[in-house]
C-alpha cells in the first residue's frame, strides 16, 4: 500500500528565501522534525537519518530535478520507497507558496497506522509550519539589517 501526502503553505517571504532554506538539504533537520541528520554524499546524493515513532531509519536519496526557485525533487535509490517534490510559487514580491508532495511505502505497523490515521499528514503540516516560521524569521532578519 502506497501513501501520498500533498500539502501547501503560504509564506510571508519571497520565493528566493523559501528556496534558499529548502534547497540546502543539510538544513532539513531544522524544520523537518523527524529528520535528525542529512549527510551529503555528492552534489545529487544524500543520506537521511530519521527518527520516527517506533523506528529509526537511514536511507539514501538522489535529487532527480532541481530548477532554481521553482522545483526540487528526489527519490530513494535503495531500500525504502520514498519520493518527493517541492514546488515554489511567487504570489507577490514578498509572499510565496510552497507545495509539497510525497509518495512513500509505509513499512511496519507504526508507519501503516500513521498513514491510515493521517498522522503522517499531521506531521507534514507541523513541519511545514516550522519551515514557514524559519523562512519568515530569516526574511525579517535580512530586511532588518
Amino acid at each position: 500500500m502506497s501513501s501520498s501526502i500533498v500539502e501547501t503553505i503560504d509564506v510571508n517571504a519571497p520565493v528566493a528565501d523559501s528556496w534558499a532554506l529548502w534547497s540546502d538539504v543539510t538544513k532539513w533537520p531544522t524544520f523537518l522534525s523527524h529528520v535528525q541528520r542529512v549527510d551529503v554524499v555528492d552534489e545529487r546524493t544524500f543520506t537521511w537519518w530519521l527518527s520516527l515513532p517506533g523506528a529509526d531509519k537511514a536511507f539514501t536519496a538522489e535529487l532527480t530535478e532541481v530548477l532554481a526557485e521553482e522545483r526540487i525533487a528526489w527519490r530513494t535509490t535503495a531500500g525504502v520507497r520514498h519520493a518527493g517534490v517541492v514546488t515554489f510559487h511567487r504570489l507577490s514580491d514578498t509572499t510565496s507558496r510552497v507545495a509539497l508532495q510525497i509518495e512513500y511505502e509505509p513499512q511496519g505497523f507504526v508507519e501503516h497506522l500513521g498513514a491510515l490515521t493521517n498522522l503522517d499528514r499531521t506531521l507534514t503540516n507541523y513541519d511545514l509550519g516550522q519551515f514557514q516560521r524559519l523562512v519568515e524569521e530569516n526574511a525579517a532578519n535580512r530586511l532588518a539589517r
